[in-house]
């Protein structure tokens, strides 16, 4: 499956815009553009949803794990513009207030 990850810097926050589908097969990507942003020296991390359009439990968990580390960093951790199908597997899973998301 295919997938693009793209990182920048605004201000005090690092946002990491993915599209395409997460899955095992691409997950380190996605984790290490997440290990880059909670590293930075930001107040927020932002992972930009809007064109995932297909997300496996793989990326679920980096998902979570990256959360866990903005936490211990003292970083805000937010998930936004899930597409619908998206945000109702983070809801069901019970994961989408830990990942802050945000329509």
């Amino acid at each position: 499956m295919s997938m693009t990850v793209r990182s920048q810097t605004i201000g005090d926050k690092f946002l990491v815009c993915v599209a395409g589908e997460v899955d095992v097969s691409n997950a380190n990507e996605l984790r290490n553009a997440l290990g880059e942003a909670v590293q930075a020296d930001v107040k927020e991390v932002e992972v930009d949803l809007e064109q995932v359009s297909y997300i496996d439990s793989t990326g679920i968990g980096v998902l979570v794990g990256a959360a866990h580390k903005a936490a211990e960093a003292n970083r805000a951790f937010a998930v936004t513009h899930p597409q619908r199908n998206v945000e109702r597997v983070l809801t069901m899973l019970g994961v989408g207030e830990e990942l802050g998301v945000r329509a």
